[in-house]
């Protein structure tokens, strides 16, 4: 598992992709709220990373790498919204992380024949174990 520096940037990465459209919504906060109380990030350095940031180190494994590109999924859905910027940004990033773009894209369509959008975790492995095989 990832070390609480780590753990921040994972979390600061999410907090900058939040703000794609400008601005927090009430849902994304909490979903971010989730995911650091998950990480156990304490709220102080949670409200920290909102006011300033830090610098986002990227995930030393691919799992992690798939695992954190999954959050970004669920936090780009949170808010039952989808905008371009959000979806131009979240390709960038996964290209950033080293992950094949059309294993990307499949989870950027597939995404919409579920529930909210929610991609089970076992789906979104499937496409990219497929893409590494």
């Amino acid at each position: 598992m990832a070390n609480y520096r780590e753990k921040l940037g994972i979390l600061s990465e999410m907090i900058s992709f939040a703000r794609a459209d400008d601005s927090i919504k009430e849902s994304e906060f909490n979903f971010l709220l989730g995911v650091s109380k998950q990480l156990g990030i304490s709220r102080r350095d949670f409200d920290a990373l909102l006011d300033e940031g830090v610098n986002t180190l990227m995930p030393k494994t691919q799992l992690d790498r798939i695992v954190q590109f999954h959050r970004l999924v669920l936090l780009m859905n949170v808010d039952h919204e989808s905008h371009p910027d959000e979806i131009r940004q979240l390709k960038d990033t996964g290209l950033h992380m080293g992950l094949p773009p059309t294993a990307i894209d499949q989870v950027l369509t597939i995404m919409h024949q579920y529930p909210d959008k929610i991609v089970p975790p076992e789906v979104l492995m499937d496409i990219f174990r497929a893409h590494y095989n």
